[in-house]
């Protein structure tokens, strides 16, 4: 409750909780005397989707490779600390209070909004770490994002591009996404993930041709695949690896892996056998993640629940691709914020799953209720089920036998249906 109080006094130090620039955060890391300088190796990773899997799949593998790394992702599922990973370890909320306090008394009078000041809290303690690799992920675009202070860093991942918050954008076009992810990524190592179509893919090569980095695009100077009997190959111009299964679900993990494995070769030259270990693994949360043990799961009986964070079209569609490849019947638990394409979000859906209940996500004032959620799918030819919470919504499903119960639809759900279980 503690943290939860300072991050609501935080938030009443920029009213406008997006307001793209970084003016706020150089003036803030100035008063913290430039940490951002003094980080030795920094990695970044931006995108629309894949930047958690990304991040993290690289992270398992410099950590088997003996690397330590300091970590910065958001949002979080559960707490605050999760953002915060220094030398491989979650910050304590003892910490991280005094750390947010220490930033805030610096800050004075000044503005800035919380991404902003958590992004300079995390820079700032990583100070303490400076010889340990820095990975963060940027927040929302990247042009004006407050990871976006750096002078220089090892290489940029950059993941799958698609639609989304459309609403802060002049240009709300895929073009226009594309503009906000490329235009001001530092002159290293850009590593390209896999995108919807050779289209955009091209759209992205066209947006870099000025930056001077080296560019390593998935399907042309990277490539993983999976064959008939189940191998994983990984290659690049370095040879072929054989892989084992890594512990993450779904066959689009395997491109965000490759990103990885294709930065960790060529930046850092980590051996095979670090990359066979630590792709197996990976600690990601709310990505297609199983619920084997716990009050939630106890409620479905032989069932298996699945729980994904996805939230846009881009994810719906992974998602759906990914249910295709399941044998088993699959229920749809949804829940959205207000700000999210709704329609076209089920619409991935309608004609692969056996059923589709909403809720409304609890504790979150920018959710959908579940009755507003519904007003907007008229026109999708499906029975649409309301459900009253997350524990309802699973017993409702308690009588399937060998069925697949699956949340998705926002990170904010998934965090309230890991804090339940």
């Amino acid at each position: 409750m503690k943290l939860q109080k300072l991050i609501s006094r935080l938030e009443k130090h920029h009213k406008k909780k997006i307001d793209l620039s970084l003016d706020r955060t150089f003036n803030l890391l100035k008063k913290l005397g430039n940490p951002q300088d003094k980080l030795k190796y920094v990695i970044t990773a931006t995108g629309t989707n894949s930047k958690a899997s990304m991040c993290a799949s690289l992270k398992s593998i410099l950590n088997e490779a003996g690397y330590k790394c300091n970590l910065y992702t958001s949002p979080h599922l559960q707490s605050y600390t999760e953002r915060f990973i220094f030398n491989d370890q979650e910050i304590s909320q003892e910490n991280l209070i005094e750390l947010l306090n220490d930033v805030e008394k610096v800050l004075g009078e000044d503005r800035a909004s919380v991404f902003e000041i958590l992004t300079c809290a995390f820079i700032k303690y990583a100070e303490q770490y400076k010889d340990s690799i820095s990975i963060l992920e940027h927040g929302l675009f990247q042009k004006y994002d407050a990871v976006n202070c750096f002078k220089a860093n090892l290489c940029t991942l950059l993941g799958f591009i698609g639609l989304d918050h459309l609403q802060w954008l002049k240009n709300k076009t895929i073009d226009g996404i594309i503009h906000e992810k490329t235009a001001k990524l530092l002159n290293s190592n850009i590593f390209i993930n896999k995108q919807e179509n050779l289209q955009i893919r091209n759209k992205i090569e066209k947006a870099l041709i000025n930056n001077t980095s080296n560019k390593y695009f998935y399907g042309k100077d990277f490539n993983i695949s999976k064959s008939e009997n189940n191998f994983i190959h990984y290659q690049d111009e370095l040879g072929e690896i054989l892989l084992p299964e890594p512990n993450l679900l779904g066959v689009h993990q395997l491109d965000n892996i490759s990103t990885s494995i294709a930065a960790a070769r060529k930046i850092f030259n980590v051996k095979d056998d670090h990359i066979k270990k630590g792709i197996t693994k990976i600690d990601l949360k709310g990505r297609l993640q199983e619920i084997n043990s716990g009050k939630l799961k106890d409620l479905i009986g032989q069932n298996r629940l699945i729980i994904d964070g996805g939230h846009n079209v881009g994810a719906s569609i992974t998602i759906a691709n990914w249910i295709k490849t399941q044998n088993q019947d699959v229920h749809l638990i949804c829940g959205m914020m207000k700000d999210k394409s709704h329609k076209e979000f089920i619409n991935s859906f309608k004609d692969i799953v056996k059923s589709i209940t909403l809720i409304s996500i609890p504790n979150q004032e920018g959710a959908i209720s579940k009755e507003e959620f519904k007003n907007k799918l008229n026109g999708i030819n499906i029975r649409i089920n309301l459900s009253e919470s997350i524990e309802d919504s699973i017993k409702s499903k308690s009588n399937f036998q060998n069925s697949i119960i699956l949340f998705s639809g926002s990170l904010y759900l998934i965090g309230e249906i890991l804090n339940l279980n």
